[in-house]
């Protein structure tokens, strides 16, 4: 599972990448657009002080050129700022389909820092719709919890970002987590090849996203988690015997120390790696985010997983890195 201290090229070279704004600072802003356009704008600014400033002339209305293609569509501008060949896209090759779907569930509410999990989720996704927003992909948007909540169809027109941000700033009651719901629904919805982006704690029992998973990427969908964690779920650290309440269940739970610590870090570590093994079986990439860490890191990880997986290039027409046009 890929992780915020992970030690790979792309990780030590993310934090040059990111602007690192303090999420603090940016949950801070009260308006859901303004704290997105924040994320997106110190990510641009990062990747250009980072070593992957090249890494951001690969446009979304562009592919690179392959032997066959006609000469006609080359680029020449283009070839002259970066001396590679680009051809121009058609138009039904650089609109492509997104779906964001958020956990709204119990449990997203818990926060030991000044905002919750469902504040850092809620931020994350108006970052990843705005950005696609920006890459003239159309952006779909759901949200659950025991059943589906909001969803709006994918679609690339003017107001279509607004409406879902409206629809993610409504207040959430949340109840417990069925998480093969919301995926069963898109599966059904989603005919045509897109990437889905999961954002969600991932608290709850994994017997049956083997199976939805696997539906999905066998319909050629690119599936990418964010798992979001507090800082404080990463250990229990009782000092004395406690009765707490299940998040999900609101069921009271007598625990005593030592052997509730032992127990939940072996619980916790047990259930990550369930959801990495049928992550890595399927395909699917997985990204642990902390909701102390840098929103830019996961936009990143996100932009640099496609990237990898298309074979360098942006030919997919999603998450390319540079802007193409105003989101609206």
């Amino acid at each position: 599972m890929a992780v915020g201290n992970d030690t790979s090229p792309v990780a030590r070279n993310h934090a040059q990448v990111a602007a690192s704004v303090d999420p603090l600072a940016v949950m801070r802003i009260k308006d859901l657009v303004l704290r997105a356009k924040a994320v997106v704008e110190g990510f641009y600014n990062g990747l250009h002080r980072s070593p992957f400033h090249g890494f951001s002339v690969e446009f979304s209305e562009y592919r690179p050129y392959s032997m066959g293609d006609d000469l006609r569509s080359l680029d020449w501008k283009l070839f002259a700022r970066t001396d590679r060949y680009y051809i121009k896209k058609f138009e039904d090759e650089t609109n492509r389909r997104c779906y964001l779907i958020l956990d709204q569930s119990r449990s997203m509410g818990f926060g030991s820092l000044d905002y919750s999990k469902i504040d850092y989720a809620q931020t994350l996704v108006a970052t990843f719709a705005y950005y696609l927003t920006l890459q003239r992909d159309s952006v779909g948007l759901m949200t659950f919890d025991e059943g589906v909540g909001e969803f709006i169809s994918a679609r690339q027109r003017e107001g279509h970002f607004r409406q879902m941000m409206v629809a993610l700033s409504r207040p959430v009651a949340g109840a417990g987590t069925d998480l093969s719901r919301p995926l069963m629904q898109i599966a059904a919805l989603v005919r045509r090849r897109g990437l889905i982006i999961l954002v969600s704690d991932m608290l709850a029992a994994v017997d049956e996203l083997r199976t939805n998973l696997a539906y999905l990427r066998s319909r050629g969908h690119e599936v990418v988690i964010i798992r979001v964690v507090d800082p404080a779920e990463l250990e229990l650290k009782l000092k004395s015997p406690s009765m707490v309440v299940d998040m999900e269940t609101q069921r009271e739970i007598y625990l005593d120390p030592d052997a509730a610590n032992q127990a939940y870090t072996q619980r916790f570590s047990d259930h990550r790696e369930q959801l990495q093994a049928i992550c890595d079986s399927l395909g699917v990439e997985i990204y642990e985010t902390r909701t102390d860490q840098s929103l830019e890191d996961a936009l990143f990880h996100v932009v640099s997983t496609h990237r990898r997986r298309s074979g360098g290039t942006a030919r997919a027409g999603m998450l390319s890195t540079a802007g193409g046009g105003a989101a609206r």
